[in-house]
This record gives C-alpha cells, sequence and structure tokens, in this order.
C-alpha cells in the first residue's frame, strides 16, 4: 500500500461514515476501525526499513516551478508518530463504539474522527514544509469540531472555539516560520531544510523563524501561557479526549520540536525560551492537578504537566535528552489514553465524574478499577512500569545541565518536584476515587463494570505499560532507536534500557520524589476533611480562561468602535474610504520605490480610437452626473463605458477578453437592475442634507478623489504597456500552446494548463463569494422604504411576465419593467441561447471562447427567464440547484488537477488523447476539457445562486406586502363594523 493510502483511506473513510444512516453504529464503527487496523498494519510491515535508517519517499509533482511538490516521507520518527496516530486510533474505534449513545449522531462522529486521522496522518508523513502547515491547520479545524460534537452544550461551543482560535493562531504563525525557513535555504524540502542546520543557525533570520516556529509548536502542545485551552477541550466526548489530548494532537507540537531538532537546537535561545516554558508548564500543570474536582480535567493537566517535561527535555539540546524525550512521548501516550479510557468508563456507568461523589469504586469496579491504578503508578513513575523509565532518564538528564549555576541546582529540584506532583495528584485518582466507603446517593447510577469489548483497549494499553516496564530493551528497544536516530541527527549516543543502574542521584530524585507526593497527598487530603482547598492556592485569581475571553472581548470592542468610526450604510461614502485607502498605498509603494520608464516605440495615432475612448470617457462622467437624477441612466451609460472597454480589447487583438468582458457587462448589468430596487426610494423635490455650498464641497472632493484615482491607473497602466520587455514569456506560451497544451487558444490554454492553479483559484473564489452573497440575502430583510408597494398598486398578472416584475415602483427605478417582452418569447431563446453556449465551450481550445464564456451566456439566458417568467417558474420548470452545480464544478476541477498529479505531473498539467470516431473522425479530446466543464458548471451556479437570492427577495417583499393589505384591509373592515354597532347603540 502506497504511503498515498495511509493518508487518503481516512477521508474516504471519513466520507463513506458521514452518508450512513444514523442506526448504522456498528457499520460505522467497523468501517472506522478497519481503516485504522489495516493503515497501522501496513505502517508497521514498513518497520524492518526504517529501523535499518532507511526513509521511504513518495513524490508527486504540483509545482515544481515554486519548489512546491506533494511529498510523502516516512524515517523511523515518523514510523513511531504513525504507529501512535493509528495504533491508539484504532482502541479509541473500539471504546467509541460502546461508549457512544445510540441517541448521538454517530455518524458524524465518526465522519470528524476519521478526517482528523487523515489529518494528522499529513502531518506526521509530510516531506514538504508547506504541505505540513496544510495539514497543521486541518487537525486544528477537525479537532474543533470533535471539541464541539456535542454542541448543544455551551462549554463544548466554548471549549471548542478557544482551541480553535489558540491553535489556529499558532498555525499561522507556523506558516511565517517555515516561509522564513525556506528562505533561508531556498527549498520547502524536509530533507534539504534537515541538513541545512549550520545555515539556518547562523542567518540573521534564525531567531524570528525560530520564535514563530516555536509559537505554533507551544500553541499546539498546550505550552505557558497558551495551556488553558486543553482544560475546556474537556468537554468533547472521552474518546476524543483519549485520543487528541493524550496521544495525537497535543503531541504535534512535541513532533514539530522533535523534528526541527537537528536544525533550530544548539544555540542559546533555543535553550533558554524552550527550557524555561517546558520547565513553567511542567510545574504549573503538575500543580493545577492537585486541585481538580473532575476526573478529566485532573488528567487535562496532568497531560499539560507530561507535555512540559517533553519539552523540557528537547530544549536541553543534548542527544540523550532528545532520546529521552522520544522515549517519554511513547510512554506517556499509552498510560494517559487508557487513563481517559477508564475516567470514561467511571463516567459512563456511574453518570458523573466528580471526584467528590465518587468512592470505593474498587469493589464495584475491580477490573477497571486495577488498569486505572497501574495505568496511575505508570504516571506517577513507579517502577516496574514504563513511566518510571523515562522519568528516570528525565531526572538524569537535569543532573547533567552545564548552564548557569542557578540553572544547575534549579532545574534538578523542579524536576523532583515536579515528580511529586506527579505522585500527588495519581494518589488522588486512585485513593478518593478507588478506595474508602462505597459511593453516597449523590452519584446518578449505581457503578458496575463496562462491557467487555469496552474494556479491552485500556488493557492493552495498561499491557504494554507492563511489558515495557518490565522488559524495556528487549520490548521497545529498537522501535526506540529507530525513532531517536533521526531526532538526534542520525547519530545515536550511548545509552541503556536497564531497568538498574545502582544507586545515584536520579535514583535518589525518584524516591524523594514518591515520598514528597504522598506527603503532600496526605496534606491535601486533611486540608479538605477540613473544608479548606476550596479554591487553588496562590492561582486561583489568575484563569487562563478568563484572560483569553477578555482578550476576544476587548478585541471585539475594538471592532465596534472602529466600525462606528469608519462604519457607514452609505455606499458612496465606503466607496470613498476604499479608493482613498487604494491611491494612499499605491503613493506610498511609488514614493519607496519610484517607477522607471523608458519607453518603448509606440504605435501611430488613431483618431478612430481616441474618438472611441472619448465616447467612454463622455459615458463615464454622465454617468457620474445622472447618479443624481435617475439611476437606470446612470447604469446603461457605465455600461456604454464598459463597452467601449470591450472594444478596447478587440483593437489590441484580445477577442477573448472582448468575449468575456461583453457578457460579464451583460451578466453584471442585470444583477445591478435586480438589486437597484432594494436601494431607499427618492422623494419628488427632495434634497440632499446639507447646504448648497456644502454639497458643491463634496461632489469636488469625490471629483478630486476619482480623478486621481483614475489618472493613477491611467499612468500605471501607460508604464506597463509602453515599456520595453526583452525577456517577454509571451513567445513561450505561442510556442507551446499547441505542443504542450493541446491548443491553439493560446489565452484559453495558459488558463487550463499553463496558469490553471490560478484559474482554479479564481472559480474557489468566485464560488464563496457566491454562497457569502446567498447567505448574508438570506438574513436580509429590506427597510419599510425599499419594499414593495401594495398589492392594489400593482399590475394584474399579464402575459409579458410576473406581475411583481411590473410593479410601478420597479417602472420608476429599474429597468425591469421596460422589458415588456412576452414571456413565451424569452423562453423560446433557452435553446438557441444553450446552443450558443455549447458553440463557444466546444471552440474555446482553439478559438475565443471557453468554460467561462459558456457558463455566463448560459446565465444570461436563465437570467431572461427569471425576469420574464418570475422565480417560481424557474424553479418549478428548469429545477435548478445553484449550489450542487458549484461544488460539482469545483470537484470536477480538483479531479481534474488531482488526475495529473496521481500521474506523477505537476498539477492541472493537460494531456489530449486522439480518439479515431466513426464518421467524426479524428477528435482531440484535451484533459483540460474537464476542467473547463468545471469552470463552466461553476460559473453557472455561482452567478445564478446570486440571481436565485434576489429573485427570493422579491418573492418575500411580494408576499410582505399582500400580508400588509391583507392586515390593513382586516382592521378597516374592523373598524367599519365597530362604527356601525356604535350607531345602532346610539338610535
Amino acid at each position: 500500500m502506497p504511503l498515498v493510502l495511509v493518508i487518503a483511506l481516512p477521508f474516504i473513510a471519513s466520507i463513506l461514515a458521514a452518508l450512513m444512516p444514523a442506526n448504522a453504529r456498528n457499520r460505522e464503527s467497523t468501517l472506522a476501525g478497519l481503516v485504522a487496523l489495516g493503515c497501522t498494519i501496513q505502517i508497521a510491515w514498513l518497520f524492518p526499513r526504517v529501523a535499518q535508517g532507511e526513509v521511504i519517499v513518495e513524490r508527486f509533482r504540483w509545482i515544481p516551478a515554486l519548489g512546491l511538490d506533494i511529498v510523502l516521507r516516512l524515517d523511523g520518527f515518523a514510523w513511531l508518530f504513525a504507529m501512535l496516530v493509528l495504533g491508539v486510533g484504532a482502541l479509541v474505534v473500539l471504546y467509541a463504539r460502546y461508549y457512544m449513545s445510540s441517541s448521538d449522531p454517530v455518524p458524524r462522529f465518526f465522519a470528524f474522527f476519521l478526517a482528523f486521522m487523515g489529518a494528522m496522518m499529513g502531518v506526521v508523513l509530510s516531506g514538504n514544509l508547506i504541505q505540513l502547515v496544510l495539514f497543521w491547520e486541518l487537525t486544528s479545524l477537525f479537532s474543533f469540531l470533535l471539541i464541539g460534537y456535542w454542541h448543544h452544550r455551551r462549554d463544548a461551543r466554548r471549549g471548542a472555539r478557544m482551541a480553535l482560535t489558540v491553535t489556529g493562531a499558532g498555525g499561522l504563525c507556523l506558516l511565517a516560520g517555515v516561509l522564513i525557513l525556506g528562505r533561508i535555504v531556498g527549498s520547502y524540502e524536509l530533507s534539504t531544510v534537515l541538513a541545512a542546520g549550520d545555515k539556518i543557525r547562523a542567518d540573521a533570520l534564525y531567531l524570528p523563524a525560530l520564535l514563530l516556529v516555536l509559537l505554533g509548536a507551544f500553541t499546539k502542545s498546550a505550552q505557558f501561557p497558551f495551556h488553558f485551552w486543553l482544560p475546556r477541550a474537556m468537554a468533547a466526548p472521552t474518546p476524543v479526549s483519549a485520543y487528541l489530548h493524550s496521544a495525537t494532537m497535543v503531541k504535534l507540537g512535541v513532533f514539530l520540536l522533535a523534528r526541527l531538532w537537528p536544525v533550530l537546537s544548539g544555540t542559546d535561545a533555543w535553550f533558554w525560551l524552550v527550557t524555561c516554558t517546558g520547565a513553567t508548564t511542567l510545574l504549573l500543570g503538575g500543580y493545577l492537578a492537585m486541585f481538580q474536582r473532575d476526573l478529566k480535567a485532573l488528567l487535562a493537566y496532568s497531560t499539560i504537566s507530561h507535555l512540559g517535561l517533553i519539552v523540557l527535555l528537547l530544549g536541553l539540546g543534548s542527544p540523550m535528552a532528545a532520546v529521552a524525550a522520544v522515549f517519554h512521548v511513547m510512554n506517556h501516550a499509552t498510560f494517559k489514553a487508557s487513563l481517559f479510557m477508564a475516567a470514561g468508563i467511571i463516567d459512563h456507568e456511574s453518570g458523573t465524574r466528580d471526584i467528590r461523589k465518587l468512592s470505593g469504586l474498587l469493589k464495584l469496579m475491580p477490573i477497571t478499577g486495577t488498569l486505572a491504578i497501574i495505568a496511575s503508578a505508570a504516571m506517577a513513575g513507579v517502577p516496574l512500569l514504563n513511566g518510571f523509565l523515562s522519568k528516570e532518564m528525565f531526572f538524569a538528564e537535569t543532573t547533567f545541565i552545564q548552564a548557569a549555576p542557578w540553572m544547575n541546582i534549579g532545574l534538578p529540584l523542579a524536576a523532583t518536584l515536579a515528580g511529586m506532583f506527579s505522585v500527588a495528584y495519581s494518589l488522588r485518582l486512585v485513593v478518593d476515587v478507588f478506595f474508602g466507603p462505597p459511593c453516597g446517593p449523590d452519584v446518578p447510577k449505581t457503578p458496575h463494570e463496562p462491557p467487555r469489548w469496552m474494556r479491552v483497549p485500556g488493557e492493552v494499553l495498561v499491557v504494554i505499560c507492563l511489558v515495557v516496564g518490565v522488559a524495556p530493551a528487549w520490548s521497545v528497544g529498537p522501535m526506540l532507536a529507530a525513532a531517536a536516530r533521526p531526532v538526534v541527527g542520525g547519530t545515536l549516543p550511548d545509552y541503556t534500557l536497564a531497568l538498574w543502574h545502582g544507586f545515584n542521584l536520579p535514583l535518589l530524585m525518584s524516591f524523594v520524589a514518591l515520598a514528597g507526593g504522598v506527603l503532600i497527598y496526605r496534606l491535601q487530603r486533611r486540608l479538605r476533611a477540613r473544608g479548606g482547598l476550596e479554591v487553588t492556592p496562590l492561582l486561583h485569581r489568575f484563569d487562563g480562561q478568563r484572560a483569553f475571553e477578555n482578550t476576544l472581548a476587548r478585541l471585539s470592542e475594538g471592532g465596534r468602535r472602529g466600525r462606528r468610526i469608519l462604519g457607514t450604510r452609505r455606499l458612496q461614502t465606503q466607496l470613498l474610504l476604499m479608493v482613498l485607502l487604494a491611491v494612499s498605498g499605491a503613493a506610498v509603494s511609488l514614493y519607496v520605490q519610484p517607477a522607471h520608464h523608458t519607453p518603448s516605440e509606440l504605435l501611430p495615432f488613431s483618431t478612430m480610437f481616441a474618438m472611441t475612448w472619448l465616447i467612454g470617457g463622455i459615458c463615464a462622467v454622465a454617468a457620474a452626473w445622472q447618479a443624481k437624477f435617475h439611476r437606470l441612466a446612470a447604469l446603461m451609460l457605465t455600461s456604454a463605458a464598459g463597452l467601449v472597454c470591450c472594444i478596447t480589447f478587440i483593437w489590441f487583438s484580445a477577442p477573448d477578453l472582448a468575449l468575456t468582458q461583453l457578457i460579464a457587462e451583460v451578466v453584471t448589468t442585470v444583477l445591478i437592475l435586480l438589486g437597484l430596487r432594494w436601494l431607499p426610494l427618492r422623494k419628488a423635490g427632495a434634497q440632499p442634507a446639507g447646504s448648497r455650498w456644502r454639497r458643491w464641497g463634496r461632489r469636488s472632493r469625490d471629483l478630486a478623489v476619482a480623478g486621481a484615482a483614475g489618472c493613477g491607473m491611467a499612468a500605471l497602466s501607460w508604464i506597463l504597456m509602453t515599456r520595453p520587455f526583452p525577456q517577454s514569456i509571451s513567445a513561450f506560451f505561442l510556442d507551446h500552446a499547441l505542443s504542450e497544451g493541446g491548443g491553439t487558444n493560446v489565452v484559453n490554454v495558459m488558463l487550463v494548463d499553463f496558469r490553471g492553479f490560478d484559474t482554479f483559484g479564481e472559480i474557489t473564489v468566485l464560488g464563496a463569494v457566491a454562497l457569502t452573497v446567498y447567505a448574508l440575502l438570506r438574513r436580509f430583510r429590506p427597510a419599510a422604504e425599499s419594499m414593495a408597494l401594495p398589492p392594489q398598486q400593482l399590475v394584474p398578472h399579464s402575459p409579458y411576465g410576473h406581475s411583481d416584475l411590473v410593479n410601478p415602483r420597479l417602472l420608476q427605478d429599474t429597468a425591469i419593467g421596460y422589458l415588456m417582452v412576452p414571456a413565451v418569447l424569452v423562453r423560446l431563446l433557452l435553446p438557441l441561447s444553450v446552443l450558443v453556449s455549447v458553440y463557444f465551450f466546444m471552440r474555446g481550445h482553439n478559438q475565443p471562447g471557453g468554460g467561462f464564456v459558456a457558463g455566463l451566456v448560459m446565465s444570461v439566458a436563465l437570467l431572461l427567464q427569471y425576469i420574464v417568467s418570475g422565480a417560481e417558474w424557474v424553479e418549478e420548470h428548469l429545477r435548478i440547484y445553484p449550489r450542487r452545480w458549484i461544488a460539482t464544478g469545483l470537484l470536477l476541477a480538483l479531479a481534474t488537477g488531482g488526475g495529473a498529479v496521481l500521474l506523477d505531473f505537476p498539477f492541472l498539467t493537460t494531456h489530449t488523447a486522439h480518439l479515431d470516431l466513426p464518421l467524426l473522425g479524428e477528435v482531440h479530446v484535451p484533459s483540460a476539457l474537464f476542467f473547463d466543464i468545471g469552470v463552466f458548471t461553476l460559473v453557472l451556479g455561482s452567478t445564478m445562486l446570486i440571481l436565485t437570492a434576489l429573485a427570493h427577495q422579491s418573492i418575500r417583499s411580494h408576499r410582505w406586502a399582500e400580508e400588509q393589505l391583507e392586515r390593513t384591509e382586516a382592521e378597516e373592515a374592523a373598524a367599519r363594523e365597530a362604527a356601525v354597532a356604535l350607531q345602532g347603540a346610539g338610535a
């Protein structure tokens, strides 16, 4: 199985799980389990190769000119994390099968779970830093969906939003750091970056890159001061906590630090920043864990503490410390995932996670209690368990540090104190929950053992803790060596995994930590018995969640103030601010970097061309003038100016641009016509606010700003179009359009092949804009002054179209009322328009045309149907689903580009098949045809979606007017009846 399938299969299974019925929990869990188990077996099968130091690489060409290829890279370290992601994922799927309630939307859970698994595998196997960041942000997105799975709960929504905000912001910092690293090295290839450690550390941009990368890692792994989001994420279902917050997502920051350890470590900045952050997080997380009342909150803060331990080890900069960090990553994933599962079982079977209500569960749940006790002992670092071995290595590394005198003494003391905290909160979990008197009446349900298979995942993990603790060299030695070798740069330090190293300082620190932890726990228990410890001592006033929410509140208030200062509902003012900002930005840029112009030979002056532009200029000025009196006339004059642009494109031998501009002008004009009805009505004889001189001052200001912007654009266009191009790329496109792109229309070949990625981005933006307009108009309610006139002022339904579209209100200020064309004639134009659209589409690769123009032509045909026949008639007879068209077009364009990638060609590379068909002869079928179909469907869907939103507003306003009329008539009838009754009573 190729590595790409290890990433793709979880995403494919995610889609399949989402499509399954809600009552198919067994099928969904089976699908997820089989995918996770199958991928685990495949990765495990590759261990002999990575154990020998081999790096397995799979490459798919994407954008080679920018150094962006899809690269999958599996070495020993990536193999370890892949096994954690997939192996623990398979166990969590089995656990979730019994944990999730039948009333939960289980398909959505497994869909999000599998998608997250795929994103994690994308990060772990990425051989390109940009690709890594992409999957990194996907993990933040899918973790947001998993944490907020129970979206009806406020704590789940707040926890998900907090996690996404913190980790998403860190991902943006990571992207900036990765871009700097790529600039230093000259490549984003992970192998190239890992081989350029000396070059990176010697560069002046090393410190900014280091800070940005560390921000990304610290936010993801919940390091101080970003630790607050992890406990709030415990609102997620326990399978999510067992997977994301113990073995996978929170380990990504550690993964990144270890992955870039050969490149970024070895400097004072790395040592102080990483070590101090890790030490602070280690102590803070352990201290806060001792005072938690919720089982999952205790485990969350203990996770923060152990992540700080790993980060501290990586910050020390020694190869042996890096090996210890990798070892503790393995150990922590096993005992912490099993503890989360035990906490979930307790919650599932007793109905509560409150430690104060739980007691004596060992008698009621002996197997679960035994598993939790062993896992807690491993977390506390008790001998003969895996946690003891890695913690011993941690203690040893803190005693070998050679730094400032206070650091040489303080770091071992801090490590010992953290070990005490670990023992104390482990004892609280074990003694307070599983020993003592039986549970009281505060427990919602009588605790009992869970179903047999629900315990199996925890049993497997606890057995691993025991086996590694008893026989580490035999059980985990080869895997640790294979995983640590890439981290330390290829040469492992001398170390041993023996259980006994004699009496030494690290062993003494372990005994002190065990004894001190017992004393701290007993002191805490005594204080609780006296009614103390209601709040966390010393730190109860410092709440990360409160600081986070205060920051968001201040940002929101700042945004509201900015909106009050800059915001306005007047379109003219908004345009003025936008144009002023653009002119200012251009002026600053030209001031910093003046434009040098060496004019080339110009074409001879053409009187006809000058007269054409003179007409266009007159139309533009007249449009601005007519906007004051008649909006329809202004719009028509603006369209005439656009027509001059079309003629200009034809003049300069650009028929494709002229055709696109012409059709776009038609569509835009009609859409604006439909939107004009929502502008406020002008009252007869009304004058704008302000004195006459003030009005003239505003218009003079607008004229000056528009003139400056127009002259500036004209000057820039003049400079660009008249300067010589000694190295023009036009010759390349002209020479290679037919041979490599399979078409003689160079413009179309550029759009669908040479610059197909740009076109893909443009149609994506177009679809997003259409969906945004649709979403906004769905919630839009026009002001009363903009609503349609009452129905008594409507012309009765006529043979010329929908009665709502010949409203006198529309006749006043839009052109819709002037389109007095019989609906039957417009309907006859539809098949002709379809034929023209197909004609433009089929000739686009060799003649002016293409998918974009064809989509616009088809949109114009449907626009006319909407205008004349009405939205209800069109939707009843044509069954148009614009959102499906948008999705289909985008997926088709993506599939076309992905097909080239799967064949080891750059994204959207065109291939032409030569088919010999009966009657037709030889037919050339380029793969760009399918990409162009995607462009066509997306353009059509986007245009029609915007139109549908506008049309539905028209229908809604019409119905509102009818309701207003009915209400008025009812009130008048009631008033008449009351008057008659009063007259009768008086008589």
